[in-house]
């Protein structure tokens, strides 16, 4: 009578294709999901732009010209929290200009100064205001400095990679 042993536990080698398979994943995932988290901290700045965008809105349709400056403006340029610095807002061509600028350690490896995106208005008919969201292209055209740079594409909201 040849009674055989059953098997109980796994083999060294069926655990080291599973750790390999698991530290491939992680390597894989890690790098996705810190984008994430930066993507879900620049929508603070889209926030943010949100307020600004209502109160030149509501300017131009009870003015019909656009505000010279924020101030006139009434907005909030000094956010100041961890991960807005600032709103900026300009009228080039007296065309509104927003920038959301955003604190440099917020993106990872940011050094040398902040990063920002902008909104672009553009106005209709029925004194409409409609905003267009991108990173900037030019630092002059915005009125930031050059120690300020785009948000990479791939940290920007969906509706600003484009």
């Amino acid at each position: 009578m040849n009674i055989q042993k059953k098997q109980q536990g796994f083999t060294l080698i069926e655990l080291m294709i599973v750790i390999a398979i698991v530290g491939i994943l992680a390597a894989i995932a890690l790098p996705a999901y810190q984008d994430y988290t930066v993507r879900a901290k620049i929508s603070e700045g889209m926030a943010n732009l949100a307020e600004a965008k209502t109160t030149i809105a509501e300017f131009y349709s009870a003015n019909n010209r656009m505000p010279v400056d924020a101030s006139n403006a009434g907005i909030n340029t000094a956010v100041n929290t961890e991960i807005v610095a600032s709103i900026l807002y300009a009228s080039a061509s007296r065309l509104p200009i927003l920038t959301a600028v955003i604190e440099q350690d917020v993106i990872p490896g940011g050094t040398g100064g902040d990063y920002h995106f902008v909104l672009s208005g553009t106005t209709q008919a029925g004194n409409r205001v409609i905003w267009t969201c991108k990173p900037t292209d030019s630092d002059a055209d915005y009125g930031t400095s050059a120690a300020n740079r785009s948000v990479a594409p791939k940290y920007l909201p969906a509706n600003c990679r484009g």
